[in-house]
């Protein structure tokens, strides 16, 4: 048997320093943390000096190698079709996978996006489709193919087999104060979609309010270090960065939310979601080798529609099913007449937490028909008494708590002010 190359100690002591992890280091800390070689607070001691003095381009690119390296990796090259895929790093009101990975597979290329759950204020795609009656998250790897061969998307739940590096390390930061290190961000969000096999990613960094970002500088920085996390993998990668100081659309809640994603592909929908969805597409087909298609003509046209409707069937959804209404709903009334110049993403996405709409353990269960759907957006004339918000929730006795959440999250000036309204879209990276 082999002498061992490093031990923790030194690994440690070495980041706590300010120097630089080698590629022997790094490679044998994460395949030791993976097998319960280091522990947990002996990782967490490491992760807490990457925070402090972080890595710079190469040790991030052989972190997130090593973590790819923890799993196994999936092969899309057999398909008819190219793939890309999408990841948004969270925001209140953002149903955008849902109408967004039919329109680009109805324009011929191939979209696997695995994707998560929501935790805290920040909303999850796969507890958003599990509102449609007998529609299921996970399938095999082999189902998981088929569907992309046939239908052309998938929406579904990671496999344990994904980076399971990063799986143990996501929860060790959430509880040590961590979340917030660059590199480890980007590694874990890039492990797994790098061994997810794409040929093409889109990333949407969501800056502000009710953003993991709260600052564009530190949103830039994600971005800068994803994309070329992505290329040094030989994925191509882009990053928009958004605005998320006013949440997307006019819902937050998983029921809500796919019905305005209906909505969206039937030709109609809130502006801004339209919007964002147009451009990550043309992103996504560009990355593709597909950038001579437009997809707002097979969003106009219907073919997104179908595409939706056989993703949600293959999963053994029911397009056509009823989605289900909370029992009590509580509505807010604008509280002066004028301009609404304020919706605060981060009192929504908090609201519709509290209402049930969101979980604060991964073990906790969501409601499907609990969130806030809001009647007006920042810029547009309101009169005092008129419904602002309705609330929903199957139980009362959370209103209290959301209303609180709500409390000097908007904004009303007098009429005639002027709306400076920030542009959804910010810049593009890569």
């Amino acid at each position: 048997m082999s002498a061992q190359l490093h031990d923790a100690v030194e690994v440690i002591r070495t980041k706590r320093d300010g120097g630089r992890l080698s590629d022997s280091m790094v490679d044998w800390v994460v395949a030791a943390y993976t097998r319960g070689d280091v522990a947990d607070e002996q990782m967490s001691a490491l992760a807490m000096a990457i925070l402090l003095n972080g890595m710079d381009r190469e040790e991030i690119s052989r972190w997130t190698a090593a973590m790819i390296a923890s799993g196994e990796r999936m092969d899309f090259s057999a398909l008819s079709r190219p793939t890309a895929d999408k990841h948004s790093t969270g925001g209140v009101g953002d149903k955008i996978t849902l109408p967004l990975a039919p329109l680009v597979a109805a324009c011929g290329v191939a979209v696997p996006q695995l994707s998560g759950r929501g935790l805290g204020h920040t909303g999850g795609t796969l507890d958003k489709l599990e509102a449609i009656p007998g529609w299921r998250a996970s399938l095999t790897n082999d189902e998981l193919l088929a569907q992309l061969e046939d239908v052309g998307a998938v929406v579904c739940a990671a496999g344990d087999g994904l980076a399971p590096a990063d799986k143990k390390l996501y929860a060790l930061r959430d509880v040590t104060g961590t979340v917030e290190a660059i590199p480890l961000i980007a590694s874990s969000i890039m492990s797994k979609k790098i061994a997810e096999g794409t040929g093409a990613l889109v990333l949407d960094v969501k800056v502000g309010t009710g953003a993991f970002m709260k600052d564009e500088a530190s949103a830039r920085e994600l971005a800068e270090t994803m994309v070329a996390l992505g290329q040094d993998a030989g994925v191509h990668t882009v990053a928009l960065l958004t605005d998320m100081s006013t949440p997307l659309g006019l819902t937050a809640g998983n029921g809500l939310e796919v019905r305005e994603s209906v909505e969206v592909l039937a030709g109609g929908g809130p502006a801004d979601v339209v919007e964002l969805t147009v451009a990550l597409a043309r992103e996504m087909l560009a990355g593709a080798g597909r950038g001579d298609v437009d997809p707002a003509e097979a969003l106009a046209d219907g073919r997104a529609m179908d595409v939706w409707r056989r993703m949600v069937a293959a999963q053994g959804g029911d397009p056509d099913a009823p989605l289900a209404t909370a029992r009590e709903t509580h509505v807010v009334a604008a509280p002066a007449s004028g301009v609404l110049t304020r919706l605060d993403a981060m009192a929504v996405g908090l609201a519709a937490w509290r209402l049930g709409a969101g979980r604060a353990r991964k073990e906790d269960p969501v409601q499907a028909a609990a969130g806030v759907e809001w009647h007006a957006r920042p810029g547009e004339e309101v009169t005092e008494g008129q419904p602002l918000l309705t609330l929903h929730t199957d139980e009362p006795e959370r209103f209290e708590r959301a209303l609180a959440a709500l409390d000097g999250g908007v904004d009303v000036a007098p009429s005639g002010t002027a709306y400076d309204a920030t542009p959804l879209v910010l810049d593009r990276i890569g």
